[in-house]
C-alpha cells in the first residue's frame, strides 16, 4: 500500500511518495527537488519529489498554477517584478534534475557548460526587474536555458492536442515509432555540416559579388596610393622643413645676431671668456675651491663653444630655395588631399588602407579558386545530406503501415472503432528534421461529415497512396494539401467553397531547421519581429 506523507512546517512543504522501482525500469531524467522563493503567493517552498507519480491537489486558487508558473521560469519564460511576493527581495526558482540517463553531454558541451548528472537550474528576478539564469552555477542566457529546459521538462495542458497539427511533432512521433534515433542523429550531423558549408558558400558568394562590383574602384584607390609613394613619418618632417623654409630669411638673421653676440663681435661672450680664463687659472693655484671653480668655468666655456659650433652649422643650412619650398608644399597638399578623401588623419593610416586595398585586390584575383573549393565542400555536404535523408525517409515510409495499424488498435480500445488515420508522405527540401513532410487529416469531409476513405470489405484498414480524395456523399474532391479541387454541380451549393469548405490550415514557417506554427488559423506569422 502506497502512502503519501506530506509534511508542512512553517513555509516549507515536502511531498514524499515512497515506493519501489520495478526491476528493469529505465529511470528518465526528472525533477528531484524544487525551490521557490518570493514568487506570487509563495514565500518559501521546498519540495522533494519521488521517482514515482507525484500528485498535487488543491482547491481553485490554492496555488497549483502558481507552482507551474515558477517552473516556467526554469524553462526560460519571461517574468517581471509583478511576480515578486516581497517587492524588496529577489525571486528565486531552482530545480535539481537527474539527467544521468538522458545523454545530454553533447548539448552541455555545445553551450560550454559544466555537465553534472545532478544538474541545478536556477532563475533569479531582482526587484529592479533584472533577470539572471544559471545552469550548474554558470551564468547563461535565456535562450540557452530554454534549450536545456525543453529537454528536461514537458508541461502538458488542455491545449496539448494542438501539437498534433505541427509537422515537427508528427515527424518525431513517426521517428519514435520507427526507432529512428540513430538515423536521425546521423542525418542531423549531415544537416549541420550542410548548413555550415551552405553559409560559407553564401557568404563567400556575396562577398565575391561585392568585390567584383567594387574591383575597379578598389584598383583606382590602390593605384592612387601606390603612386603617392607614401613614407611613414614624412608628413611631420615635411611640415617642419616647410616652416623653416618659409621663414628662412628671418631665421638666418637671428642666427647671425646670436653668433655675433656669442663669438664674432669684439665684446662677444667667447672673447670675455677668453679674457677671464687666465685670471681664474692663476687663482686656482691658491686654493682647491678656486681650482673647482676653474673646472666649472672650463665646462661652461667648452659647452658654449659647442653651442656656437652647432649654431654655425644650422645657420649654414639655411638657404632660401623657392623651388624646394614649392615642392614641399605640393607634397603636403597631396598628403592632405588623400587624408581628407579617405577621412584619415595620418600617413600611417593611409599606408594601412593601402595594405587593406591590396588584400582586396589580391582576393578578387583568387575568387574563382576559393569559390570552387567552397562549392566542392557544399556539394559533398549536399550529397551526404541526400544520402542520410534518403535513409531516414525510407525508414519512416516503411513504418507508416505498422504505425497506422497500431494507432487504429489504440483508438478502438478507446471506444472509437470508426476512427481512421491517414498518413500522407511528401518529399520536401531538406530541413533539420529530414526531407519529409507528413500531414495528418481527419478522415472526414468538412461539408457533410462523411468519411473520405471507407474501409474495404474484409479489411480493418484502408492503405495505399493517392493524390486526391473524393467524398462519396456529394463527390467533393480534396488534394493532399487539404484544398477542394473539385465540386460536381458547384452552382447548387451555397457559400464560398474555396474558402469555407476546405481543411483549415494554420500559418507555419521553417527557419534554420525549426518549424514554427501559429496555433490560431488565419493571419500571418512574423518571426523576425520576435
Amino acid at each position: 500500500m502506497r502512502e503519501a506523507l506530506p509534511i508542512l512546517s512553517q513555509n516549507k512543504l515536502i511531498l514524499w511518495l515512497p515506493g519501489r522501482v520495478p526491476a528493469g525500469t529505465k529511470l528518465l531524467p526528472m525533477l528531484t527537488h524544487l525551490t521557490i522563493k518570493n514568487y506570487a503567493l509563495i514565500d518559501h517552498l521546498e519540495m522533494d519529489l519521488s521517482r514515482h507519480l507525484n500528485v498535487i491537489t488543491g482547491e481553485t486558487g490554492a496555488g497549483k498554477s502558481i507552482m507551474l508558473g515558477a517552473i516556467g521560469l526554469l524553462l526560460g519564460n519571461r517574468a517581471d517584478t509583478k511576480v515578486l511576493w516581497n517587492g524588496s527581495e529577489k525571486c528565486i526558482a531552482e530545480g535539481t534534475f537527474d539527467i544521468g540517463p538522458y545523454g545530454l553531454q553533447p548539448l552541455f558541451e555545445e553551450g560550454d557548460l559544466d555537465y553534472e548528472k545532478q544538474t541545478v537550474i536556477r532563475r533569479e528576478i531582482s526587484p529592479s526587474g533584472k533577470s539572471r539564469a544559471f545552469i550548474n552555477d554558470t551564468p547563461v542566457t535565456l535562450d540557452v536555458m530554454k534549450k536545456i529546459g525543453v529537454k528536461l521538462m514537458d508541461v502538458h495542458s488542455q491545449h496539448e492536442t494542438l501539437d498534433l497539427g505541427t509537422r515537427a511533432f508528427q515527424l518525431s512521433v513517426i521517428d519514435a515509432f520507427a526507432e529512428n534515433g540513430e538515423l536521425r542523429e546521423r542525418y542531423y550531423g549531415a544537416w549541420h555540416r550542410y548548413v555550415v558549408a551552405h553559409e560559407a558558400f553564401e557568404t563567400l558568394t556575396n562577398e565575391a559579388n561585392q568585390l567584383r562590383q567594387e574591383s575597379d574602384f578598389v584598383k583606382f584607390q590602390l593605384d592612387e596610393l601606390i603612386k603617392a609613394r607614401l613614407v611613414e613619418g614624412e608628413q611631420e618632417e615635411l611640415e617642419g622643413s616647410l616652416k623653416i623654409m618659409e621663414h628662412a630669411e628671418d631665421i638666418k638673421t637671428k642666427f647671425n645676431q646670436l653668433l655675433a653676440q656669442l663669438d664674432r663681435a669684439d665684446l662677444s661672450a667667447a672673447g670675455i671668456f677668453n679674457e677671464a680664463r687666465p685670471i681664474l687659472n692663476a687663482l686656482a693655484n691658491y686654493s682647491d675651491r678656486y681650482r673647482h671653480l676653474l673646472e666649472r668655468f672650463e665646462s661652461v666655456r667648452i659647452e658654449m663653444a659647442d653651442i656656437v659650433s652647432e649654431l654655425e652649422g644650422e645657420e649654414g643650412k639655411i638657404d632660401f630655395d623657392p623651388e624646394k619650398t614649392e615642392e614641399a608644399k605640393e607634397r603636403l597638399s597631396l598628403i592632405y588631399q588623400l587624408q581628407q578623401k579617405h577621412r584619415l588623419g595620418s600617413v600611417k593610416e593611409l599606408l594601412q588602407l593601402q595594405d587593406d586595398l591590396q588584400i582586396k585586390s589580391d582576393k578578387v584575383g583568387n575568387l574563382d579558386g576559393e569559390l570552387a573549393s567552397v562549392k566542392n565542400k557544399l556539394d559533398d555536404a549536399t550529397r551526404q545530406l541526400a544520402e542520410r535523408g534518403g535513409q531516414l525517409s525510407g525508414s519512416r515510409t516503411k513504418s507508416f503501415s505498422g504505425f497506422g495499424k497500431q494507432m487504429m488498435a489504440l483508438l478502438n480500445e478507446l471506444g472509437i472503432p470508426e476512427a481512421r488515420l491517414d498518413v500522407e508522405h511528401k518529399k520536401t527540401a531538406p530541413t533539420a528534421t529530414g526531407a519529409d513532410s507528413i500531414e495528418a487529416y481527419h478522415n472526414v469531409c468538412p461539408h457533410r461529415g462523411r468519411r473520405l476513405i471507407d474501409t474495404p470489405p474484409g479489411k480493418r484498414n484502408a492503405t495505399g497512396t493517392r493524390s486526391q480524395f473524393a467524398c462519396s456523399y456529394h463527390g467533393w474532391t480534396y488534394d493532399t494539401s487539404g484544398s477542394v479541387v473539385g465540386v460536381p454541380s458547384e452552382q447548387f451549393f451555397c457559400g464560398r467553397i474555396d474558402t469555407e469548405r476546405q481543411l483549415v490550415e494554420c500559418p507555419a514557417e521553417e527557419r534554420h531547421g525549426m518549424v514554427f506554427v501559429q496555433a490560431s488559423p488565419g493571419g500571418t506569422m512574423d518571426l523576425d519581429a520576435h
